[in-house]
């Protein structure tokens, strides 16, 4: 198996770091971690990761689905939400995006793993 590349978009320090901690034990590259959807557009542009981990609310003046939205449309690879947001409104906002997966923090290790695998296997064959 390949290295998968994987950009880590979160605005909490704490978090990011322990998502970042978890991915590298299960053998995946962290290419970086952004803290803004500026920010997360720029490092998809510059590092070319094969998956985004998307939080929703971030700092900056793009929240994570536009930032989501943008880069799947310049680089059209699988995006997973990480967010605390699950009600209505935020889900169905977030469906325009396109993504992949859709994760309701707090999430488990294992949750993590088996959306990046089902993210990253149906990207490949659609």
């Amino acid at each position: 198996m390949s290295l998968i590349n994987i950009l880590i978009v979160e605005d909490e320090v704490i978090v990011a770091d322990d998502v970042r901690v978890t991915l590298e034990e299960f053998g995946y590259n962290v290419v970086g971690i952004a803290a803004s959807g500026e920010e997360a557009i720029a490092c998809s542009d510059s590092r070319h990761p094969d998956l985004v981990l998307m939080d929703i609310t971030l700092k900056g003046n793009i929240d994570g689905i536009a930032a989501a939205r943008q880069i799947k449309q310049r680089l059209n690879i699988p995006i997973v939400f990480l967010t605390a947001h699950g009600e209505e409104s935020t889900v169905n906002r977030a469906k325009h995006a396109g993504p992949s997966g859709y994760l309701i923090k707090p999430f488990t290790d294992h949750d993590l793993r088996s959306a990046i695998e089902n993210a990253l296997h149906f990207s490949t064959i659609t």
